[in-house]
């Protein structure tokens, strides 16, 4: 029984272990402790004393989890974002029960093999659920820590950043098995040594993307551009530094998201102004309106192609939302969280479908508008439909000096490698960037301090990557594992006639003469 200070620790002690993987991620990006952060909250849960304890250890820890990583948003959503996490917090419950079942105590090899297994699953079915874009969607996952690491974007070309989410998770327990099961290390041993192994065949087997050609695209960033008329001046900024490009024979100039503040249609002129920049410069633009449109009801961003007779008809609307940034869920229920943080006073509304855009050479470009570049399906749907490039437009100004932008320019190394195609990441206010298609960086980044225009030779490949081809089968093959083991433990409770059994705790230490 705990003592109710002990009781108070443990709890203080799960939330602070379950923020620690944030560390991984940009801005501290460490990303090797990735391989370890796990192992405070792992070797908390293993000592529980019950199930229900260990529930709501897994709870208190998740729910730090969704804090640390998310903080940056504390200046849109204030105290809001202390239930949100609240509530993403339940979803590590199954994920602390199974560490519990299958690491406390003193798991022989039998055990601990299935821990290797059935935990990292447990923990990629929590990342699959909170991925749905109405619970916030695909961030932070602990996969996307490890954008920087060469190997770990090989794993992703075969199963995406699911597939790396599992062996940072099977490298966790491995190395708690080898801290607190004695009996277990060389099941852990092994794991380590399959994880090894199989990102060195991944690594010097998989067919690399085959570099076919290259485009070159220039990167408008105008830096940050405040006040009431902020739009009108950004777009004199945009234009301004778009003309610094003639002479740079670029392909396409990509502007950021809302780089338009006006619905084109409505606003002749400026749909004139583009269109001699796109002459001028002897490039298509691609730029972002963020506007209520004229011909509809509502308020879209959109990604327009531009030529030198304006708008060529080529139009995205987008069609994943940023909740309570672009609108507020159950609106008539969490409308409140209006009148404590920012978020969308009105809706913005849902483009239908995904658009690949032609280019006048015959290039072929998937938009993507800021959150959608952290959905993998998202990107893996352009690549099918024949995108040779995917463009990212982003604005992340409001929350400039966090860890937001780096956070954000780094999902494009992931679904570069993952799809085998180049990601452009144009931001109005940095960190812009371009991955060619093996997720490396191509050319240097603006940061968040620039402002400026920036022309990159983009390399195109042909190719399929078995991610493109086969989608997420991580997740196929975690959620059957997961099945097979309630299965198990159904068959095992009917066979007994009784419930399954709650997990026993860690056995009490006894003194030995």
């Amino acid at each position: 029984m705990l003592t109710k200070r002990t009781r108070w620790q443990r709890a203080a002690a799960a939330v602070a272990a379950g923020a620690l993987p944030c560390l991984a991620f940009p801005a501290p990006g460490l990303w090797w402790f990735a391989y370890v952060a796990l192992v405070p909250w792992m070797l908390l849960l293993r000592s529980a004393p019950s199930g229900r304890r260990a529930a709501l250890e897994g709870w208190l820890g998740g729910a730090g989890f969704i804090v640390a990583v998310h903080h940056w948003l504390l200046p849109s959503l204030h105290v809001f974002l202390v239930p949100l996490a609240a509530l993403l917090g339940l979803l590590w419950i199954p994920w602390a029960l199974l560490v519990r079942e299958l690491l406390g105590g003193a798991p022989a090899a039998g055990r601990a093999g299935a821990a290797l297994v059935l935990v990292p699953a447990g923990w990629l079915l929590s990342e699959l659920v909170r991925s749905w874009q109405g619970l916030g969607g695909p961030w932070g996952l602990l996969g996307a820590s490890q954008w920087q690491v060469p190997p770990a974007l090989r794993l992703a070309s075969v199963g995406g950043v699911w597939l790396v989410s599992l062996l940072v998770v099977a490298l966790n327990c491995a190395v708690v098995l080898l801290i607190a099961a004695p009996a277990a290390r060389a099941p852990a041993v092994a794991s380590v040594a399959g994880c090894a192994v199989l990102t060195g065949a991944v690594w010097l087997w998989l067919p690399r993307p085959e570099v076919t050609g290259a485009l070159r695209v220039a990167v408008v960033q105008p830096g940050v551009v405040g006040g009431a008329d902020g739009a009108e001046r950004r777009f004199d900024a945009e234009e301004r530094l778009t003309r610094t490009l003639a002479g740079a024979h670029p392909d396409l100039v990509v502007w950021g998201e809302s780089s338009v503040g006006a619905d084109l249609a409505a606003r002749p002129d400026l749909s004139r102004r583009l269109g001699a920049l796109s002459a001028e410069v002897g490039a298509p633009l691609l730029v972002n309106v963020d506007a209520r449109r004229s011909d509809r009801p509502g308020i879209y961003k959109s990604s327009l192609l531009i030529g030198p007779q304006g708008p060529t008809g080529e139009r995205y609307d987008k069609m994943r939302l940023v909740p309570f940034g672009e609108y507020v869920p159950a609106r008539s229920v969490l409308g409140w969280a209006t009148s404590v943080g920012k978020a969308a006073g009105e809706d913005r509304m849902r483009g239908a479908a995904p658009v690949v855009m032609e280019l006048p050479g015959g290039t072929r470009v998937g938009p993507l508008v800021c959150f959608e570049s952290a959905f993998p399906d998202m990107s893996r749907h352009l690549v099918r439909e024949g995108a040779a490039v995917l463009v990212a437009q982003s604005a992340t100004s409001t929350f400039q000096e966090s860890w937001a932008p780096a956070q954000h320019a780094s999902l494009a190394a992931l679904r570069a490698a993952e799809t085998g195609r180049p990601v452009v990441h144009a931001t109005l206010t940095g960190v812009s960037a371009v991955h060619g298609p093996s997720g490396a960086r191509t050319g240097p980044a603006l940061p968040t301090s620039a402002a400026g225009a920036a022309v990159y030779e983009v390399p195109l490949a042909g190719g399929t990557t078995p991610y493109v081809r086969f989608g997420n089968w991580p997740a196929g093959a975690a959620l059957t594992v997961l099945a097979v083991y309630c299965a198990v433990l159904g068959v095992r409770a009917v066979r007994s006639g009784r419930p399954a059994p709650e997990p026993s705790g860690p056995p009490a230490r006894t003194a030995r003469g």
